[in-house]
């Protein structure tokens, strides 16, 4: 299979998950309160097998699962990816103390998983960020829990340790801003600095389970109704335990992460601009307009006919990028960047177009493209600003030119 074309049987996946999401997952969604986590909802994800796929199929798979998802119900495709951002560390980066305790609660849809990278003062540039990891001296104080890596606070206070390699304990503080799934999460994969002024090789990466003491958060009112919000850590206990990856090599893990996700970002784009797409055939072909039909105005026809073009490019550049990565190609941050950029960028010319070709209607609240209106303008800013995809682009075009 090359990442041009797709087999019978994944064609037919599709289709299957379409059907899924409008069936048993739209209604769901419907019942969920808006900037809150849907228990429910990522329940019946876990029910259908489709959390668990996070984490044995490879990345073209996650975009059909992402595209496939967002053209019926966006609300059901938010909640797989963020399970799957959150988790993923977990999953390629932690121990099996971590992984066993997690990773199957996440799957069955029990547990809320959430990546916890952006503040308020860096968020595209995430190298900068200031969350301080500071080195705990006092094992007496509270918080601390016989098994820090599995739960919450305790009274009981362990002897104090240190790793073969550093400390064993530290104490995050700080805000971390724009979260996904903040503050209904379960488990935060955090990125903290452990070692100032060293910029991104001085960031650890650690599981914070969210009831572990210090750490509070509040909801975020947001254009789109996923929830989104802040988390406040107030000399929150961390121990070796609860590393993911190794000490001042947090960055990996969040590039990692983020190189794997970042053209599913693209599916889902893609996945709603098809939706916006399909939506404005059926209008075009219906409508009447000036003694005909409003698709046979030639300024119509060949702006659908750009929506479909667009929509159909992004699409190809997303499979390969999954593809490349799958084949753990050197080229992947490039590709995942052009396809995170196109698509995302493609999706809102597609269904801002899909808006004005369908007039005042569109914007009527609870109409579809009123619904992806609000939907489609997030991803062009979230895992890395048009802006940023363009800098990596660029940086790894030169890099292979110095390298020849």
């Amino acid at each position: 299979m090359t990442a041009f074309s797709l087999e019978p049987a994944q064609l037919a996946w599709c289709a299957e998950l379409r059907t899924l999401a409008a069936e048993r997952l739209h209604p769901l969604a419907d019942k969920g309160e808006p900037g809150h986590v849907n228990r429910a909802l990522v329940a019946e994800l876990g029910s259908l097998g489709l959390l668990g796929r996070l984490f044995t199929s490879g990345a073209l798979d996650l975009c059909l699962m992402r595209e496939s998802l967002a053209y019926a119900c966006t609300e059901a495709e938010t909640a797989l990816a963020l399970q799957g951002l959150g988790a993923h560390p977990v999953h390629a980066y932690g121990t099996e103390a971590q992984r066993a305790r997690w990773l199957p609660p996440v799957t069955a849809g029990t547990a809320i998983a959430a990546f916890a990278l952006s503040e308020p003062g860096a968020g595209s540039d995430a190298a900068a960020l200031e969350l301080k990891a500071e080195v705990e001296t006092d094992a007496s104080q509270a918080g601390w829990s016989s098994d820090t890596s599995q739960a919450g606070p305790s009274p009981e206070v362990p002897a104090l340790t240190a790793a073969p390699d550093g400390p064993a304990r530290w104490r995050l503080t700080g805000e971390k801003c724009w979260i996904s799934n903040a503050p209904d999460a379960d488990f935060y994969t955090v990125f903290a600095r452990t070692t100032p002024g060293a910029g991104a090789r001085g960031v650890t990466a650690f599981l914070v389970p969210a009831d572990r003491s210090g750490l509070t958060g509040r909801g975020l009112d947001m254009l789109s109704p996923h929830p989104i919000g802040a988390l406040d850590f107030d000399a929150v206990p961390v121990t070796a335990d609860d590393v993911l990856g190794e000490a001042d090599r947090g960055f990996r893990v969040a590039m990692g992460t983020l190189n794997l996700f970042r053209p599913s970002v693209g599916a889902f784009a893609v996945g709603m601009a098809q939706a916006a797409l399909d939506a404005t055939l059926a209008h075009t072909a219906g409508r009447d307009a000036f003694g005909g039909k409003l698709r046979d105005l030639q300024a119509v026809s060949h702006q659908v006919a750009e929506m479909a073009l667009r929509t159909e490019a992004a699409r190809l550049m997303v499979h390969a990028a999954a593809s490349a990565y799958d084949a753990a190609d050197p080229d992947v941050p490039r590709r995942s960047a052009m396809a995170k950029l196109l698509a995302t960028e493609t999706a809102q010319y597609v269904v801002d177009t899909a808006v004005q070709l369908h007039g005042a209607r569109a914007l009527q609240r609870g109409h579809l493209l009123e619904h992806l209106y609000r939907e489609v303008r997030a991803p062009r800013i979230y895992e890395g600003a048009s802006e940023v995809q363009r800098g990596i682009i660029a940086k790894e075009l030169y890099a292979r030119q110095e390298a020849r």
